[in-house]
């Protein structure tokens, strides 16, 4: 029988060391690992157990998309007995796909690709991610300072940290390739002054980012435009660029063109901050258990990220001046956790909001990345960067101590430019 030969398989290879698990079957036979466990796993119909006894991942994946398989109990404890089984089995791929981001796809993304992927992962729906992000809906690693604070306040010295890197400056146009639902451009026109123009190829986030400019009086500095990054002309150029979580969907074999790209949108002189995922393999392979294709074929298609040597390499050759990069990979597995709690935590209403399949993706995927940072299989990177004078000077602040002055607002800072030798 199907049941005999999956228990079989997991008895050999968890020994002694048992997980807390429940084992539910169609016929409602059950079985426990442990007294008392803490996780049931509920198996609806034969297709998952045809599919993890064939050791088709993907076919296993979708099964429990699909609603064939229901986990229940608190989800750090559903994580970790999921990836257990992985460690042991290199079976059950729903609970351990969150080390896939990692992976290399061979895929070139198109304009085309690029929308329908961006679409699949952010078109949910604005009221699901309103229920699990902070106030100003941003979809991105939270800065804490004491890991203390809550996802707003943490939230909101993200947006502070990232325009007090860039020096903005009143007047100054700034671009934010990505620009989801819009709230660092609304916090930095508002209290930095810029003129800032946002892209991003969701219709839902433009249609929010765009009202929500104009419902606070910033329409004349916040211009929100559904597009691509490859189709931005702008004869005036900017003065400084942002891309924050967005290069994540462009595809390994496209960094040429999107760094290529941001580079001659920058005025001579600017500064440009890429944040977002890298791998933490030298090679940018996946860490983690093995895994099956779950966040590629439900989360994010067409996702990919390279090694932060990579980044490195892909900027210079666009002509960047790296100046600086900061790991802040235990404060998005502190984010990450937070977003998982708000989800469980309003579990009910997001059902009723999104359907019950996109819960059970973002249930496994939000607690997965969580353990997924947190075990360092991934990390995220701000890496800061200039375009050189028409000269080929580079000025530049000589140290960091302008990014963790004691103020919201942005301060004049000394900057360094060529050394005179005469």
């Amino acid at each position: 029988m199907l049941r005999n030969r999956l228990l079989d398989a997991m008895r050999a290879g968890f020994g002694d060391e048992a997980p807390p698990l429940r084992l539910v079957f169609p016929d409602h036979e059950s079985y426990e690992f442990t007294p008392d466990p803490a996780v049931t796993i509920t198996f609806h119909s034969t297709a998952p157990l045809k599919a993890l006894v064939k050791g088709d991942l993907a076919r296993a994946a979708d099964t429990y998309v699909a609603g064939d398989i229901s986990v229940d109990g608190p989800i750090e404890i559903v994580l970790k007995t999921g990836i257990a089984l992985a460690e042991k089995l290199g079976q059950f791929a729903p609970l351990r796909g969150a080390a896939r981001l990692t992976a290399l796809l061979p895929m070139i993304n198109s304009k085309n690709r690029d929308a329908a992927n961006i679409s699949h992962h952010y078109d949910v729906g604005n009221e699901f991610y309103r229920l699990w992000l902070d106030e100003q809906m941003m979809y991105s690693c939270a800065y804490f300072r004491s890991g203390v604070e809550d996802i707003d306040s943490a939230q909101q010295q993200k947006l502070d940290h990232i325009c007090r890197k860039l020096l903005l400056q009143p007047g100054e146009r700034l671009l934010d390739v990505g620009c989801g639902w819009g709230g660092l451009l609304r916090w930095a026109a508002e209290r930095y002054g810029v003129k800032g123009v946002g892209v991003t190829l969701s219709e839902r986030q433009y249609s929010f980012a765009r009202d929500a400019a104009a419902s606070s009086d910033m329409a004349d500095r916040v211009e929100i435009r559904r597009q691509h990054y490859l189709d931005i002309e702008d004869a005036d150029g900017f003065d400084k660029i942002v891309s924050v979580g967005m290069y994540e969907h462009v595809g390994l074999r496209n960094l040429p063109t999107y760094f290529q790209t941001l580079a001659r949108l920058l005025k001579p002189g600017g500064a440009f901050l890429n944040h977002g995922v890298v791998s933490t393999d030298a090679d940018g392979r996946p860490r983690g258990p093995p895994g099956g294709r779950f966040i590629d074929r439900h989360v994010f298609p067409g996702g990919a990220v390279p090694h932060l040597s990579r980044v490195l390499i892909e900027l210079s050759q666009a002509g960047f001046e790296f100046a600086d990069a900061e790991d802040l990979r235990p404060h998005y597995a502190l984010t990450l956790q937070h977003w998982s709690r708000r989800l469980e935590a309003c579990r009910e209403q997001a059902i009723a909001t999104a359907g019950p399949e996109v819960v059970r993706i973002w249930r496994v995927f939000l607690a997965g990345m969580a353990y997924a940072f947190d075990h360092r299989w991934l990390s995220v990177a701000q890496v800061l960067s200039y375009k050189p004078l028409c000269s080929g000077e580079i000025r530049r602040p000589w140290t960091r101590e302008y990014q963790y002055r004691n103020s919201t607002y942005p301060l004049k800072t000394p900057v360094a430019g060529k050394l005179d030798w005469t």
